[in-house]
């Protein structure tokens, strides 16, 4: 990359990073503090949990349109600026629904697509890969951060010093727009909004069986992972006598070792050529997991759990996406990618919504079940039908178009 190339995507991962901080660090509290709320029910805690999944992948289309019109960094400050605003309505709510107004607004300000599509105008075509890349091991390393975070922030003021904190973030995501990222060629948006998503290629992302299969993962990872902290956080403090301000003690260790732990997948997938089998395994830690951490009574067991959980999330979070980009050629990445990341938001607020009602009204134990039923569905889909490999260029592939 040159110079340029590297200051534009060391700073729009800088941003992502900060920008998705702030949402990730929600994840292991709200179950906890807003139970206290008045109003408060485990329904309208999972609403609160995954309502910016919704209006994530209502406006992530939408906005990147209108940045193909008016400029993405006009797009990106709006979107942020929104993200603030909730961010400070759910500090200053007293109720549950003040939270789910919050976090709706959150959501709101959906600037994911928009923030690839300026990657995409300040790199060379074949900087872009790794350009992607980079901002995707950002959004890893925030969630990361977060659940950690998270709780050593809410230690100091619960649930509304970590909305003020994610407010400040976004206006230092702000910042960095303004005085960091470079401004892209006149023209640029332009010729991306005359290459983007078409109609023909939506509808044929839409019908390809593989970029389906994709998807569905997307969905079930999702899904699982948001429905999985309306019981985790309220599982380490009464079961195990993890007070809510030192949970950061547990997600720490458990991440760093799931880290460690993903290593071997990886290596064994690309080196020894086994991606399916490791992709399957992969699938089958989730399902391991979810099933010890629900249904043990010991502590080391959970605490295994948890780490099992982290090594396959963070194996098939890492894959997914370049698994896709393997399946479609170069002329319809960005509306495979569009469809992708719309699923992924929708997992998450089906996850929280769907989660929450689920935990109210039929219990935790039927929450795990289906949690369990969605994994072992995925882990089928994927045993009977092969992961894709390498697209061929556009002029010779099957999926050319798409």
């Amino acid at each position: 990359m040159s110079a340029q190339e590297r200051r534009s995507v060391g700073s729009l991962a800088l941003l992502y990073c900060f920008r998705m901080l702030g949402l990730f660090m929600v994840l292991p509290l709200l179950a906890l503090y807003a139970a206290d709320l008045p109003g408060s029910t485990p329904a309208l805690i999972g609403l609160a949990l995954g309502m910016y999944g919704l209006t994530q992948a209502l406006l992530q289309i939408p906005l990147g349109w209108l940045s193909d019109q008016i400029g993405r960094k006009p797009v990106i400050i709006a979107g942020l600026l929104m993200f603030a605003l909730g961010s400070v309505i759910a500090a200053l709510s007293d109720s549950i629904g003040g939270i789910i107004l919050g976090r709706t607004l959150q959501g709101a300000g959906a600037i994911a697509s928009t923030v690839m599509a300026l990657v995409a105008d300040l790199t060379r075509e074949e900087q872009r890969t790794k350009a992607m890349a980079a901002v995707g091991m950002s959004i890893g390393l925030s969630f990361a951060v977060a659940l950690v975070l998270g709780p050593v922030v809410a230690s100091f003021g619960g649930l509304p010093l970590v909305f003020w904190f994610t407010a400040v973030l976004a206006f230092v995501g702000i910042a960095i727009v303004v005085l960091l990222v470079p401004s892209p060629p006149r023209g640029a948006a332009i010729e991306h909004a005359e290459t983007g998503p078409r109609l023909g290629l939506v509808g044929r992302v839409l019908g390809n069986s593989v970029l389906l299969r994709l998807d569905f993962g997307v969905f079930v990872l999702h899904f699982i992972l948001t429905a999985s902290f309306l019981v985790v956080p309220g599982l380490l403090e009464q079961s195990y006598g993890v007070g809510r301000e030192q949970h950061w003690m547990v997600y720490l260790p458990v991440l760093l070792l799931s880290l460690l732990g993903m290593v071997p997948l990886m290596i064994v997938a690309e080196r020894g050529g086994r991606l399916q089998q490791m992709f399957l395994l992969g699938i089958a830690f989730v399902f391991a997991a979810i099933a010890t951490v629900d249904f043990t009574s010991s502590a080391m067991l959970f605490y295994g759990g948890l780490w099992l959980f982290f090594v396959g999330f963070n194996y098939l979070e890492a894959t997914l996406p370049s698994l896709l980009s393997k399946a479609v050629s170069a002329d319809g990445k960005g509306t495979a990618m569009g469809v992708y990341s719309t699923c992924q938001f929708m997992g998450a607020f089906a996850g929280g919504a769907g989660g929450g009602w689920l935990l109210q009204h039929l219990g935790e134990t039927t929450l795990i079940v289906v949690c369990l039923a969605l994994a072992a569905a995925w882990w089928l889909v994927v045993w009977r039908a092969p992961l894709p490999k390498q697209a061929k260029p556009a002029s010779s592939s099957p999926l050319a178009g798409v």
